[in-house]
């Protein structure tokens, strides 16, 4: 408003009550209610089973920094429900953007056993990649999730932790390269 960009009438219109409310990197008690409540909606919304959170996920829940403060929880909430397992959601399929977790952390989101114990959970995940380069795992990854949204670049772009523009930028290189790049409403191929 001081720079001139905001009108002054609109901020008293918009401005009715104000909430101070702490980042979520100072509210840990509330990541599992939040986490829980997230997988709910998101399993609601994308019709697959509710799956617990395992220790070992929630472990790495909480050695987040959370930047993103409570939508960055929801994205990567969202991310996890697509991503988990058969049984339930563990550290492999949190995928936290821009990583910050002590060492501490690291560990105990890891388990007794390490990273590869608690990544192979299912037996599969570990194995299905082994042998591929990370940009055709990304592709696939990215493809999968957009026929998942049937199409819809933007929501894929939430789900994915991406800007809309990289996702479109990722998009034209996969269609220069001769990859079928789903067009909006088209349905997925993969069964969630």
């Amino acid at each position: 408003m001081r720079k001139g960009t905001f009108r002054e009438d609109l901020l008293f219109r918009l401005n009715v009550i104000n909430l101070q409310l702490p980042p979520l990197r100072e509210r840990p008690a509330d990541i599992a209610l939040l986490a829980d409540h997230f997988i709910r909606k998101y399993s609601d919304a994308n019709d697959v089973a509710v799956k617990p959170l395992s220790d070992n996920a929630m472990q790495k829940l909480k050695g987040h920094v959370w930047r993103g403060n409570v939508r960055e929880l929801e994205n990567t909430m969202h991310r996890a429900v697509l991503l988990a397992g058969p049984d339930t959601i563990g550290p492999d399929a949190i995928i936290l953007s821009n990583t910050e977790e002590s060492p501490a952390s690291a560990a105990a989101a890891a388990g007794p056993m390490g990273d590869d114990a608690a990544m192979e959970a299912d037996g599969t995940t570990v194995r299905a990649l082994v042998g591929r380069t990370v940009a055709d795992v990304e592709r696939d990854l990215i493809i999968d999730t957009l026929y998942h949204c049937l199409g819809n670049r933007t929501h894929a772009a939430n789900i994915l932790g991406i800007s809309i523009r990289t996702l479109r930028n990722k998009l034209k290189q996969y269609t220069e390269d001769g990859v079928d790049v789903p067009l909006p409403g088209e349905v997925g191929r993969l069964a969630y």
